[in-house]
């Protein structure tokens, strides 16, 4: 209905759409801090929260009231306009992130033809904000924990390019929806699986979530780049985390699950667009659950550990698939001949970080020091 009214202007409707998005995505951050809470909480054989509202519902929105009747304070030596801004800085890019994104066939914000490029140019920016919060605020342990962030995630983003374009070149398009519309019979997860095991562990990092919250580690840099921010600037990177968590979510759906797409044809005709809304949002939750399942079963791993995973498996593996897309265009072999090139490639992956893990293990010994990297 809100809708409806603007129609027929573009810049009312865009306007429109980028207001019931301001509105929906803080709420949507509120019930997923509940919804963690509760799923790690399962995992970890608690309860999680309870006491506010039934079955603790009402949590997020206490935490929410909380953070923002907090006393905003600021160290006296901290670099007070690189300070205050860096929260901005993470969060805006998230929220621009967000216009190249479909969420039906006909439900965006603005069609972008580049909308892959857009996404990944704009979400990149947020890096520089750890990097001020850490500077800014005047603290080696935020500073070092800024130093990481921007480390891990600059490392990172190079895979998780590469298998988004690996996906792009077998579509021909760097348009979103284009990519949704060209896995009509089959999702690229079934063709791509190289690239979606990539993308899955590249996000993961780039979420800077277990086992890849080394920018954050409570134990080694008390928090990282947040360590002197409260109430309100403090929340600001909580909902910065959180979009984040759902833009790779809802990235991952579109480019190698189908997006809104329904298997096996249920509908002969077009999809009703609730139906769309409800796959979308079924694929989505898919991802998030497989997020929060990662953060809550394993360890974190050093910063050793995280770059070289980086550099000599994940970018040699993520090049191998370009690669082999690469063949399959230029003498067009049929699409089925990358199931078992890019499964192999996937099981090979897999298999090299076993050994990896094993051979760490069995080279530990009690008081033997790894001499590592000092960030």
């Amino acid at each position: 209905m809100f809708l409806a009214l603007v129609s027929g202007n573009p810049w009312l409707e865009s306007l429109a759409r980028l207001a019931i998005i301001a509105v929906l995505v803080p709420v949507t951050v509120i019930i997923l801090t509940w919804v963690e809470r509760k799923v790690i909480g399962r995992l970890q054989m608690r309860l999680g929260p309870m006491r506010v509202g039934p079955y603790g519902t009402l949590q997020g929105v206490a935490d929410t009231i909380k953070l923002l009747t907090k006393e905003d304070v600021r160290p006296q030596t901290a670099d007070r306009w690189v300070f205050e801004l860096a929260p901005f800085v993470i969060v805006v890019p998230v929220f621009m992130a967000v216009v190249a994104i479909p969420f039906t066939a006909d439900l965006f914000i603005q069609n972008l033809t580049l909308g892959v490029f857009y996404f990944v140019a704009v979400s990149g920016l947020s890096i520089v904000g750890f990097v001020m919060a850490g500077w800014g605020s005047d603290n080696k342990y935020a500073l070092l924990g800024g130093v990481r962030a921007a480390a891990q995630l600059i490392s990172y983003e190079i895979p998780l390019v590469m298998a988004i374009v690996a996906v792009a070149m077998l579509s021909q398009s760097l348009n979103l929806a284009v990519i949704v519309g060209a896995q009509e019979d089959t999702p690229n997860i079934a063709f791509q699986s190289l690239a979606f095991l990539i993308f899955a562990i590249a996000g993961l990092a780039e979420l800077y979530r277990q086992p890849f919250d080394i920018p954050v580690a409570e134990s080694e840099v008390v928090g990282g780049p947040f360590v002197e921010y409260s109430g309100i600037r403090w929340s600001m990177f909580q909902l910065g985390e959180f979009v984040n968590l759902v833009l790779i979510s809802i990235l991952g759906s579109l480019i190698f699950l189908g997006g809104w797409q329904w298997p096996w044809s249920v509908f002969d005709e077009s999809v009703p667009v609730v139906a769309q809304i409800a796959m979308m949002a079924v694929k989505t939750a898919a991802f998030i659950l497989f997020f929060m399942w990662m953060r809550a079963s394993l360890p974190r791993l050093r910063i050793d550990q995280m770059m070289s995973f980086c550099w000599q498996l994940l970018l040699p593996f993520a090049l191998l698939q370009i690669i082999i897309n690469g063949l399959v265009l230029v003498y067009d072999w049929p699409n089925e001949i990358l199931i078992p090139l890019s499964g192999a490639g996937a099981a090979g992956a897999v298999y090299l970080t076993y050994r990896a893990a094993r051979a760490t293990g069995v080279r530990y010994q009690p008081g033997y020091q790894t001499v590592g990297s000092v960030l």
